[in-house]
């Protein structure tokens, strides 16, 4: 992964994780539930940036790579794994 883009990912998910304690003490505490919710909406928010990230970074590399690459199965491997991911968020 590139470097900025490792250490954006890096600072994004550490900054979920002290959401995320803070959604738990909330919860501890016997917030509201719909201030709760709200707050994992934002985690989810985050997260689905987080992937976006991730994503576009492996398009760029993993799959240009291996597009541009000498190996047929290697090409059909790397973008079954992509319909799969699709396939996959569409689930969610």
């Amino acid at each position: 992964m590139e470097a900025k883009t490792k250490a954006e990912v890096l600072r994004r998910l550490r900054s979920v994780a002290g959401h995320v304690e803070g959604i738990a003490r909330m919860v501890e505490e016997d917030a509201y539930c719909i201030d709760i919710i709200r707050q994992i909406q934002a985690v989810q928010r985050a997260l689905a940036k987080v992937n976006d990230l991730v994503l576009a970074q492996h398009l760029r590399a993993c799959v240009t790579t291996a597009i541009r690459g000498e190996d047929p199965e290697e090409r059909e491997r790397v973008l079954e794994e992509i319909v799969e991911v699709f396939e996959a968020a569409q689930k969610i």
